[in-house]
Parts: structure tokens; sequence; C-alpha cells
């Protein structure tokens, strides 16, 4: 079989391709039937937990080919060992002494296959444990495995007599992997042998070129060296001359062949998932060429000689040459614009925060800039400072939210942007016919640029046609699904431009789609249902409106969703609750007598002449939809109705009310929802029942009658409770009141006394003090409560209760005023009572 995609099809727990066996899992799992019981690829495979290393070191790179061959029930252990040494020795012809077989510690079989049959002494096959030589994930299939070693010689060794494969040193490299799945773990470590056994192997084909060419490592490998060999001829440094300029002249010789892979495989560079990978390993490959002199773009330059280095294996690569580099070209463009500046920016804020990058630093970097996480970390991290990845990510929410709501209102598809769709012609809509349709893939916009061909994200997605209503005339836009071949789609929404053109903003849940692609469109049809009862519930709605009010009754705006629909129009005054009523009667009486619903596509004139009801303002085209229902709603419209009237099944207006003068808004439900809220009535009515324990619910009114006359009783007596209370706590201050020469004064707390017990408690005082100044005060909750009173004869002295707090509440972080006798107010300080107290000493005794 070829090469799969790199970007895995219908498998969302892996982002990239990184292993052979990675798309052949549904085969081994049982979930899909194989081609054949025997199959070997050459898989293209992307790494990147290490890209932080990649160029540091010589043997980590992000794009790898592995080699396998597998066995889906066929051949088993004893083949793999043999064919593996026997391409090895014979058709590779690697010398038989220098290879090393590993074996997992209890697998006796293996070694007596390794030793006895394939002739490999005794001291030659390593014994490891579980964590190097089982292959398990979780529960279900696994196995151990036997690893092929070659020995590259004492020159790379450790000098150990031990050293043997297993040793940390570079002696022994390990070329080839059989993993032989015989076990099935269920979860709680119990294996039981498998009834189909498999075979799964790999051998990195970089590592295997190491080994046939005599090199050190992949960068030295023939059609490896050649790119790395163009970086040094566009840089004009020399490879092995410096270190700084060797880890470089890696990065970008790796990434550049990474970049072309994942693009011809429709990957586009964006700020999550593939498209992040692509965007930070493309941005890293022209920062690390900056740092080696390079003042121009240049990547795009080192694409041809990638794709004529691979292209016998992946022909693909030459037919999307062009389509590689403008994406390629584009992307390093728009970081170089920003690069020497964000580098600027990035070495001041290191300057003013020499121990941590804050999360808004990052983002800004980020956001201005173009510097993925990734390189702010890199940066950061050669500086020897930590940044705040909390806060990025946080900002980084906040502003996907914002972009979400921009493209909810349609933001971007008008003026400067409408380029994107220039030269496409109109969609074909079908969905007054159908709800499914073959379509032809016209466009892919993402991240307002059209491109070719997209593995993951959310896109705009352009057919030449589509059963999809587009928003327009109130009604919103509709989802579905969007299912190819090789991808698959859900839309989220659908609007048009004024042109015609059809927007279908949807996410790629797996696969590739590529512009030129067939698709099959297929709308929400449940949701479908439910718009089409509530929009020709709205024109029953206007019919009946017309009838009860009278003609003047004209639509002033509308929006109807599946959920439920919004009708304005105009009317001098608030309905009446009868009126309301008989709306809604009426509107079911329409539905009952189940009218037929025609759609006549005729001229304006005509349809006006069949007394068609038209918006005002409204401008209409040559042709023009009426729908009609029965003999009491024509109206010119161009959204999905149903055809009878007795399919919107029920109907509820929710509420009345005015939006502005003259316009009076109704909403409200058909069909399920109506259901749904006759269930959650009834539901609601049972609560209440429980709560006031009514035996049904016819109950209800009665209990609620008893227990209102209770609850008055009950106030009744609290207040008369807190008058006795009052004058208890009063009678006690008496002991508290100073004398002046102007009047009588008092400060004092009373503990859990509210705002209207405080009040009592001051008109007791003016009872017994006609020259009485008092401030009462309570605290809860942390919060102050105060109550100032004046009898008559402080009123007459000058004081003033309203003034008093107005100059006492700031001070504890409030406010409040009343009148000469009587005032209220609050704070939130209580902890500073004591400085309200001097403050109102020093009003009374001034």
């Amino acid at each position: 079989m070829k090469s799969f995609s790199l970007v895995p099809e219908n498998d969302k727990s892996l982002l990239l391709i990184n292993a052979g066996m990675a798309p052949l899992k549904p085969y081994f799992i049982g979930s899909a039937e194989p081609p054949r019981r025997r199959v070997t690829t050459c898989q293209k495979c992307i790494r990147t937990p290490d890209i932080d290393r990649v160029g540091k070191t010589a043997r980590h790179g992000t794009f790898f080919e592995m080699l396998g061959n597998f066995s889906f029930g066929d051949y088993f252990k004893r083949e793999a060992i043999h064919w593996s040494l026997e391409f090895l020795t014979d058709i590779l012809e690697i010398p038989k002494d220098l290879l090393w077989p590993s074996i997992y510690e209890e697998d006796d079989e293996a070694f007596e296959i390794w030793n006895k049959e394939c002739g490999i002494p005794a001291e030659r096959i390593v014994r490891l444990g579980k964590d190097d030589n089982f292959w398990e994930l979780g529960s279900g299939p696994c196995g151990p495995c036997s690893e092929i070693y070659f020995d590259r010689g004492e020159a790379y060794g450790c000098g150990s007599p031990d050293c043997k494969p297993g040793c940390d040193c570079d002696r022994f490299m390990e070329i080839w992997n059989n993993v032989f799945t015989q076990f099935n773990n269920d979860g709680n470590g119990n294996y039981t042998e498998l009834a189909q056994k498999n075979i799964d192997t790999g051998m990195g084909l970089e590592r295997l070129a190491c080994v046939m060419q005599g090199v050190d490592n992949l960068f030295e490998v023939d059609t490896v060296r050649r790119i790395l060999d163009r970086v040094c001829a566009i840089s004009d440094k020399t490879y092995g001359a410096k270190y700084e300029d060797d880890v470089a002249i890696r990065v970008i010789t790796d990434h550049i062949r990474s970049s072309v892979f994942l693009i011809s495989d429709g990957v586009i560079p964006s700020n999550e998932g593939r498209g992040y990978v692509l965007r930070r390993i493309i941005r890293r490959a022209a920062r690390y060429g900056k740092l080696i002199g390079i003042d121009k773009p240049f990547l795009f330059e080192l694409c041809d000689l990638v794709i004529d280095e691979s292209k016998g294996g992946y022909p693909e690569l030459w037919e999307k040459r062009d389509y590689i580099k403008k994406i390629l070209s584009n992307e390093e463009d728009r970081f170089r614009k920003t690069l020497d500046s964000g580098l600027n920016i990035l070495e001041s804020l290191i300057d003013a925060n020499p121990e941590k990058l804050s999360g808004a630093d990052v983002f800004k970097l980020y956001d201005t800039y173009g510097f993925p996480l990734d390189l702010t970390r890199e940066l950061c991290s050669e500086k020897g400072i930590d940044i705040d990845e909390e806060g990025f990510t946080a900002l980084m929410k906040e502003q996907r939210e914002r972009a979400r709501a921009a493209r909810a209102d349609g933001i971007g598809w008008e003026g400067s942007d409408s380029s994107l769709t220039d030269g496409i012609s109109a969609t074909e809509f079908t969905g007054y016919e159908e709800n499914v349709s073959e379509a032809k893939v016209a466009a892919i916009i993402y991240e307002n640029e059209s491109v070719e061909s997209l593995s993951e994200g959310e896109a705009v997605i352009i057919l030449d046609r589509t059963p999809f209503y587009a928003e327009s005339g109130g009604q919103i836009g509709d989802t579905g699904i969007i299912e190819g071949e090789k991808a698959l789609l859900t839309v989220s929404d659908t609007k048009k431009t004024k042109t015609g053109v059809y927007l279908h903003t949807a996410v790629i849940e797996n696969g590739i789609l590529s512009v030129g692609d067939t698709v099959t469109a297929k709308i929400d049809e449940k949701k479908r249902a439910d718009i089409r009862r509530n929009h020709s519930a709205v024109h029953l709605l206007q019919a009946a409106l017309r009838k009860i009010l009278g003609d003047h009754c004209e639509q002033a705006g509308s929006y109807v969703s599946d959920k439920f629909f919004r009708f304005d129009f105009k009317h001098f005054q608030a309905m009446t609750a009868d009126e309301v009523k008989q709306a809604e009667a009426l509107v079911n009486e329409f539905i009952l007598s189940a009218y037929e619903v025609n759609t006549i596509v005729t001229d304006p004139e005509s349809a006006k002449a069949m007394g068609a009801l038209a918006l005002f303002g409204e401008k209409y085209g040559k042709s023009v939809r009426m729908v009609k229902m029965g003999d009491v709603s024509t109206e010119l419209c161009g959204g999905t109705h149903i055809d009878n009237t007795s399919k919107a099944g029920l109907f509820k207006i929710t509420s009345e009310s005015g939006i502005a003068a003259g316009i009076r808004r109704i909403e409200g439900i058909t069909g399920r929802n109506v259901l749904e809220y006759i269930e959650k009535s009834d539901a609601l009515e049972e609560k209440t029942a429980a709560v006031l324990k009514a035996n049904n619910k016819s109950d209800i009114e009665k209990k609620a009658a008893a227990l209102q006359s209770e609850l008055h009783d009950m106030k009744l007596l609290n207040d008369s409770l807190t008058e006795k209370l009052a004058s208890a706590q009063v009678s006690t201050l008496g002991e508290k009141v100073r004398k002046n020469d102007k009047a009588s004064y008092i400060f004092a707390e009373l503990q859990g006394f509210k705002t209207d017990s405080l009040r009592t408690a001051c008109d007791k005082l003016k009872d017994k003090y006609s020259d009485i100044v008092c401030v009462l005060y309570s605290i809860a909750d942390g919060k102050i409560t105060f109550a100032a009173g004046c009898g008559k004869d402080a009123v007459k002295a000058g004081f003033h209760a309203g003034n008093i707090l107005k100059k006492i509440s700031p001070i504890v972080g409030g406010g409040g005023g009343g009148r000469p006798d009587n005032a209220t107010s609050g704070g939130k300080k209580p902890e500073l009572i004591g400085e309200a107290e001097k403050e109102f000493y020093a009003i009374v005794n001034a």
C-alpha cells in the first residue's frame, strides 16, 4: 500500500501520523477489513514532542519515513523473525555478526527462533524488560517485541566490556522492531491469547540509510545532505565550522522537509491543531535563517529540491509544487514582516522582566508579531526566563470567543474581504426541493485566505449547489454535514454574499477536503422542520393580528430559528391579555384547519394583484416567491415552509412587549417546542404542589391563598414583636443619651436590627426626647446600616438627619441621606465605625 496521508483519517486520538502502524489501527482492532492479510508500507511520519531538540543534536528530527510489514492474522513470529533477518543480511548484505536482536525477557519462543533457527549466538541475544520490549497501550491487543540493533563499532561505544543493546551510548543503533501482537490485556494486568495474532514491524528508512551509506546521522544521508548543502549555499555558511551555525542549518534542513509534506497533505498554517504544528515549524526555520544571516525569504527556494528528492515515492509533491511554494512563501513573508520588530520588543520585555514574562506580553508577541508560543518559550529559555503560559492561554481563549462572535455576525464578508469570493459563480440553492444534494467544492476559505485543501479547523466552504438555506429574511441559516470520499465536515451556519455565493461555516471532523471534490451536502432535517413550523406560524400570526387588531398591523421585523420565533409589528398600544389569547387561539384554529401551503413563483406585480403582502421597503427582483396558506395568508417570502398548516402542530405566544414607539413584539413557539413548554409547566406545577404540600395540582391555588393569608398574619405579628423589641432596647438607650446646650444626642448600635426596625427605634427616641439627635446602626454580613432621626426641637435648632448621614456615611464607604427629621444610609466598611462616631460627635457639638 502507498503511504497514507499525514492527516489521520477517522482517528481523533492523533494529531498527525507518527508511526507506520498508526493509519492501520482499524485493521489491527478489527473495525475495518484490510485489503490483504499481508501489507507493506513506507509511511511518512511527523513527530514533534522533541522539536526543541531538533538542530541541537544530529539525532533528532521531526520528519521521517517508516518502513513496515504487517500481518493481520496471517504469518506470525517465526516468519517475521526469519524474514527480517533475511532482508537485512541477504538483500541489504549487512554482515550477520553486526546484528544484535533484543527480546522480551519472558519470550523464550523468540529466543529459540533467533538462536536455534537463525543461528544468532546466545550472547548476542539480549533479554530486556517490559519497558523496552513489550508493546501495549492500556487495555486491548498487545504483545512482546524483538528489536534488531546494528553494531556501529567500538569507536561509538562507552568502553564498557558489558556494552550491548540497552546501553545509553551510541554504539548500538536500533534499526528494526518486530511487534508480536498475541495477547489481549483486560486493563487489570490479565493477559489472554488472541485468536487472531498480528505482526507490526517498523524500520526507520533514515536509520537504515545511515547504516547502508556508512554515515553518522540522518543529516549525512545523501538525499537529506543535498538539502543541507543548499541551506549552506544560501546562507554562505560551512557545515561543521561552528556549532551555532550547525544548529540553524539542521533546523532548516529538517523543518523544510516537514513543511513540504504537511502542506502537500492539506495542512495550512494556523493557530490550532495541525496548522499550528506547521506554523511553528515554518516560523522556527525562518527565525534560524535570520540567525545565520539570511535576510530574505528563502524557504520556498528549498521546496524544489525537497520535491525533487522525494517525488519518486511521492508524486503528489510534484503535482502540488506551486501550491506548496505559495503557502510556504505566504507564511514566511507574513512572519518576516514582524520578525525584526518582534525580536526587538522581546528583548525590551526581557530587560524589563528578567525573571518571568507575563501572559499579556507573550500574547502581544503572538497576536501582534506572529510569535508562536513555542518560539517565545524557546527564545526565553535561551535567556533563562520563564513565561506565564496560563495567562497566555486565557487571553487566547478570549480572542477565539471574540472571533467566533464576529463570524456569527457575518463580519469579514463585505467590503475589503469580498475579493475572496470574486469570480465565484452564485450558488444554486436546492433546499426548496431537497434536503440532500450532490455538489462540488468551489472554494475553501481559511483564516481569510483561499486555500486548495484543508485537513482541520474551521473554514468557510463554498459549493456549486447546496440544500443549506443561507440566513436571510429573518430566518437563520441551516446546519448539517458535508461529506466527501475523504472528509467529513460539520456545518454550524450558512450565510450568503450579495452576489449569491453561499458560505458554509464548517469544522473538519476528519480527513482532507480539497477544491474540486465531489461531496454530499445534508441539512439537519429535524432542525429544518422546526424552522419551517416557526416560519409558517409567523405568517399565520400576522394574518391573525390583522384580523383582531386591524390592517395597520404591518411587519416591522422578524427572527425565525428552530427554537422560537420573534415577530415585530406596528401597533399603537400594548395588547391586552384578552387580545393575546384571541391571537393565539386564532392561529391554532388556522393550524387545525389544515390549510394547504402552496408556493407560487411569479412577478411582483402579479403577486400583489393576488393580494400578497410585501415587506415595506424591501426590494424585489423580477421573480418572487409567493407563499399562500389557504385563504388566510398570502405573503411574498423566500424562506422555507411546511406544506400544510397542520404540520405546525401547536402554537403558543410566550411574550408580548414593546420595543420602540409604535412597535410591538411577540415571541412564540410551535411544534415540539410547545410540547417541551407544556412539560416544563407541568413539572413546575408538580414541584409547586409538592412545596405547598397540596394533594394535587388543582389544590395549588387554594394552598397558595392559605399560605398568603398565613404570611400576612405572621408579618403583622413580626411587626408587633419588632416594635416591642425596639421599645425594650430604646428604654435602655436612655442611659446612653448625652446632652449639650443645643440638644440631646446618641450614637449607638442595635444588634440584629434591619432598616425598618432602626427607623422605628429612632421614632421611639423622638417621641421621648423632642430635642434628640440620634444615629442608630447595625452590622450584618460585613455591611453597616444607619438610621438617623431629629426631634422637632432639634430640627428647630438647625439639625438635619439627612445632612448628618451625608457626612458620616462616606467614612464607612457608603452614602445616603433623607429628610431633616428622618434618614437612612449604609456602608461597606464597618471597621471604620469608630471614625464615623467621632464625626457625629463633632457635628452635634459644633
